[in-house]
């Protein structure tokens, strides 16, 4: 008798552990179905992308740094077609930079965060906030990316802080603690992709999401000036031309506008088409 009891709660106590590892399993995948908008899988998926980029980008570095004397040579191409113009307004804005200790540390700051800091933070902020909003956001940067690892291959330019007879200096190297120098950068970077800028094209890409998506007034306008810093940060540090900046804002606008283009085709056929299953990212 005393055995069968015993069973019988052994039995009980096993089903009763089961009932609490099902509802803690259950209770789980609830609270991260809150927090994650479309699963672990899909954040995971999200971040390869992102790898297989950055793997991209290091295949194009190795092809543009092969190209040091074409590089320096369409560098020097870019400062003749700005002085042509009257317009080589980056040695007067380095000394500007230079005469104060506070806009050299406010532009080294954007120069190293803008592009993988802030990027990677806005995009983390849309896929938990406005997940509706990510994928379009994350194909326009990659999309704009790409077509600048393109340019990088066809195009290698040497940036201004590498002509000092032309009046640039480098900016990072003279007076801030990390450069281009520093170990981790010199095996990261790319020494010759100053066509186009991508620090101005992704800041571009983020200020136009990111103040779509912004309620307040004054955060709108704050991230619409945005690109306008990130500009006279990497032209103050010496790393672009404003010519590479305005090469940048273009493939952003093309990219975006031919997305868009593509969006609203694939709307227009479904409305032709009737009710269909809406495609997720």
């Amino acid at each position: 008798m005393r055995c069968r009891t015993s069973a019988a709660e052994s039995q009980a106590g096993l089903e009763t552990g089961r009932s609490r590892v099902s509802r803690a399993v259950t209770g789980y995948a609830h609270t991260a179905s809150k927090i994650l908008p479309r699963g672990a899988l899909h954040l995971l998926a999200q971040v390869g992308v992102w790898l297989g980029f950055y793997a991209a980008y290091q295949v194009a570095r190795g092809a543009a740094d092969r190209g040091v004397g074409e590089a320096f040579w369409n560098g020097t191409l870019v400062i003749e077609a700005q002085q042509n113009l009257g317009l080589l307004v980056e040695p007067a804005l380095q000394r500007l930079v230079e005469s104060s200790h506070l806009l050299v540390t406010a532009t080294s700051y954007t120069y190293w965060l803008s592009q993988f800091a802030v990027v990677g933070l806005t995009l983390l902020w849309v896929y938990f906030r406005h997940h509706e909003r990510f994928a379009n956001y994350r194909n326009w940067l990659i999309g704009a990316n790409l077509v600048g690892l393109v340019g990088y291959v066809a195009l290698p330019t040497a940036p201004p802080r590498m002509f000092p007879e032309w009046g640039f200096t480098d900016t990072l190297a003279d007076h801030a603690v990390v450069n281009h120098q520093s170990g981790l950068v010199t095996f990261a970077s790319n020494q010759y992709a100053a066509m186009p800028s991508l620090h101005a094209m992704d800041a571009l890409i983020v200020a136009l999401v990111v103040a779509s998506l912004c309620r307040s007034r004054l955060a709108r306008g704050l991230w619409l000036a945005w690109p306008v810093w990130v500009s006279v940060a990497v032209m103050g540090t010496g790393n672009h031309f404003w010519l590479d900046c305005v090469v940048g804002f273009v493939i952003a606008l093309v990219v975006g506008a031919l997305l868009l283009r593509g969006r609203i085709a694939v709307t227009m056929r479904a409305a032709i088409r009737g009710p269909a299953t809406t495609v997720r990212a």
